[in-house]
C-alpha cells in the first residue's frame, strides 16, 4: 500500500460570532488500496496548512502503514526550520494522526490496538464552567469534574461551586500562563485556593521557563499542570524530570502526534505524573484520535471536553466517541473510528485565523492587564 494523495481542509470552526478566528485545519492521505486516512492539526493551523503542502512529495509513495519510519522521515526535513515549533509539531500530529487511520483501517482494528492495547474502556472528561448555568448543565449530564478559566475573581468562584456541589465534583482552575503573572503572584493565587482541594491548576506562570515553576511549585501545595504550549517530548521532559509538574497536558493538534503523546506518557509515568492532554480549540477529531490514544495510557487522569465549541461541531464526524456520565466511549471501529462530513468542511472555509490583539476593553484583557489591578483580581 502507497501514499496517492494528500489534502488539506481548512474550517472556520465559528463563522458567526466574535470568535470567528478559530480555525481546525484537517487533513486527508489517500492511497492505491482505496483507504483514505483523516488527521487534525493545530499549531497556527493557515501556517501549518502551508508546511503540510511542503511535506507533501516526501509523502507520495510512502507505505503509510510504517507509522514510525515516515514521521522520522518528516521530523528530519523539518530540521532546517528548527525541531521546536508548534507549526511543525502541528503538521507532523495530522499527517501522524492519518496513517495511524489509514493502518487501523487496512488492518480491521482500532488505534488503540496498535498502540498496545486499552486499559480502560471510557476515558473520563471535564467541561468549562463559563458561569453558573454552565455549570450545572454539566452536573446534571453527568460530568463530574468542571474547569474555570480565569483570572479574576478565581477563589470566590471556586468557593461558589465547592459549595454547591461538594467533593463529588473535581474542579480545575486555568489561568492561562500569562506572561505579566508573576511567581509571586501565581503563589498567592494558589495558597488562597488550597483549601479547595483543586484536581489540578493550569498553566500557573507561562512554562516558558523552568525557573517561574520552580518557585510556584516549592511553595503551594496544589497540583500544577502545564503543557499545552508546548511541542514534542523533549520540550516537557526537563519539567517532569525535575518534578515541577503533577500533571502534563499536551496539546492534541500540535505536540508532534500518538507516539510523541505516547512516549510522554511513559516518561511521566516513571515520575510519577500524570497526564490530562489539553484539547483547547480543536475539533472533534483531534478528540476521536486521543482517546483512541488515552484507553492505552496506565497514568490518564481526565481530557478535556468542549460541548457546544461551534455550531457543526456533532455534525462533522460520522461515529464520534458516545458521552456517557461524563466519560468518552473508546470505538470499537477500525482506524480513528470516526469518518470526517466533507460536504460539511466544504461549507465553511478558514477565516484569518488570528486572536484578537486587543479587544476595546484592554483592562480586561488577560494579555494586557495592567499592574495596578493585582489587588483588584487576587481579592476575589
Amino acid at each position: 500500500m502507497l501514499i496517492t494523495g494528500v489534502r488539506t481542509f481548512l474550517v472556520n470552526a465559528r463563522p458567526d460570532d466574535d470568535r470567528s478566528w478559530v480555525n481546525w485545519l484537517f487533513v486527508r492521505i489517500d492511497t492505491d488500496a482505496g483507504i483514505p486516512g483523516y488527521g487534525e492539526c493545530w499549531g497556527w493551523p493557515r501556517v501549518t496548512q502551508t508546511a503540510i503542502a511542503d511535506l507533501q512529495p516526501l509523502l507520495l509513495g510512502q507505505d503509510p502503514r510504517q507509522v514510525a519510519r515516515v514521521w522520522q522521515k518528516l521530523y528530519s526535513a523539518i530540521v532546517s526550520h528548527g525541531h521546536t515549533g508548534v507549526v511543525g509539531a502541528g503538521a507532523l500530529t495530522g499527517i501522524e494522526m492519518a496513517l495511524w487511520d489509514i493502518s487501523g483501517k487496512a488492518l480491521g482494528v482500532p488505534v488503540c490496538a496498535l498502540l498496545g492495547g486499552k486499559v480502560r474502556d471510557r476515558v473520563r472528561v471535564y467541561g468549562h464552567a463559563f458561569d453558573d448555568e454552565r455549570a450545572r448543565y454539566l452536573v446534571e449530564n453527568g460530568f463530574t469534574a468542571m474547569k474555570v478559566f480565569c483570572t479574576r475573581d478565581c477563589v470566590s468562584r471556586i468557593a461558589a461551586l465547592r459549595s454547591d456541589y461538594g467533593h463529588e465534583i473535581d474542579l480545575v482552575v486555568d489561568v492561562g500562563g500569562p506572561p505579566w503573572q508573576t511567581p509571586a503572584d501565581a503563589i498567592a493565587l494558589g495558597r488562597r485556593l488550597e483549601p479547595h482541594r483543586l484536581l489540578f491548576y493550569e498553566d500557573a506562570v507561562d512554562s516558558t521557563s523552568l525557573d517561574p515553576l520552580r518557585k510556584v511549585a516549592a511553595a503551594i501545595d496544589v497540583p500544577l499542570a502545564i503543557g499545552e504550549k508546548h511541542a514534542f517530548v523533549h520540550s516537557l521532559l526537563p519539567f517532569v524530570e525535575e518534578g515541577l509538574v503533577d500533571v502534563v497536558q499536551p496539546d492534541n493538534g500540535r505536540f508532534g502526534g500518538l507516539l510523541q503523546m505516547q512516549r510522554l506518557a511513559v516518561l511521566a509515568d516513571e515520575h510519577g505524573v500524570l497526564m490530562a492532554p489539553h484539547q483547547g480549540s480543536l475539533g472533534p477529531l483531534a478528540e476521536a484520535a486521543a482517546v483512541q490514544l488515552l484507553a492505552t495510557v496506565p497514568n490518564f487522569l481526565i481530557h478535556e471536553h468542549l460541548v457546544d465549541h461551534s455550531p457543526f461541531r456533532r455534525d462533522l464526524l460520522r461515529g464520534a466517541p458516545e458521552l456517557v456520565d461524563g466519560c468518552l466511549v473508546v470505538p470499537e471501529r477500525p482506524g480513528l473510528g470516526v469518518e470526517l462530513n466533507e460536504d460539511l468542511l466544504e461549507k465553511h472555509p478558514g477565516s484569518s485565523g488570528m486572536f484578537p490583539s486587543a479587544p476595546d476593553d484592554e483592562e480586561g484583557y488577560q494579555y494586557h492587564a495592567a499592574r495596578r489591578r493585582r489587588a483588584d483580581w487576587l481579592a476575589g
